[in-house]
């Protein structure tokens, strides 16, 4: 089944209505066509991040570092993250530690902690312009965009509710995400990406 006929503003309501075999996202009331399967490098990493989260946060909640909350919540794609009346995505990854905004049990209403989308071909420019604004102005506090041909990441934190620069991160580079303080692999650790050609010794 095809994607629904053209409307000029689609909301929450009308997406939740769709057949379940219909991939695709909603912002700002645009439809936005999901790409086909991801490749094998692209769901690797996806779960390698989310094995590395989880493990990191298990740990701070059995040494008590979980600030008297619940224990945070790590999920992949393709769940459901309504962020306002006419937007509803499913990012690579995220990480909620809000127990409300899990509470009706069928999607995820409001922002989350963390955000991850991992490029492929079809998706990079929407992750880049239209997502990239959309957690900006949802106030996600870290948006992680991972390029797992390229090799490198660019991490964005919220400050006084602007993302502004990101840092780029290369291979040798530590991943140094909010939730989780601990974590101090590089993303060649975490990832298996190719460190940079060492200079020649004499």
């Amino acid at each position: 089944m095809g994607l629904p006929q053209e409307k000029a503003h689609y909301t929450v309501e009308n997406y939740m209505q769709w057949p379940d075999e219909i991939r695709c996202e909603l912002i700002g009331g645009e439809i936005w066509d999901m790409s086909p399967a991801p490749s094998i490098n692209h769901q690797v990493l996806v779960s390698s991040l989310h094995v590395e989260i989880a493990l990191l946060l298990r740990e701070q909640e059995k040494l008590g570092g979980g600030r008297g909350m619940p224990p945070c919540q790590v999920m992949e794609s393709p769940v459901d993250v309504v962020l306002g009346f006419d937007t509803v995505v499913q990012p690579d990854l995220i990480v909620v530690c809000d127990t409300a905004k899990l509470a009706n049990g069928k999607n995820v209403q409001g922002a989350p902690d963390l955000v991850v989308e991992v490029l492929s071909p079809s998706t990079a420019a929407k992750d880049k312009r239209q997502k990239k604004a959309l957690y900006e102005r949802a106030k996600v506090p870290q948006y992680l965009i991972a390029d797992p041909v390229s090799f490198y990441a660019e991490l964005f934190t919220l400050n006084n509710d602007s993302y502004g620069t990101p840092q780029i991160l290369g291979a040798e580079d530590k991943l140094a995400l909010l939730l989780t303080p601990g974590q101090d692999k590089t993303l060649h650790e975490l990832f298996g990406w190719p460190l940079p050609h060492q200079p020649a010794s004499a």
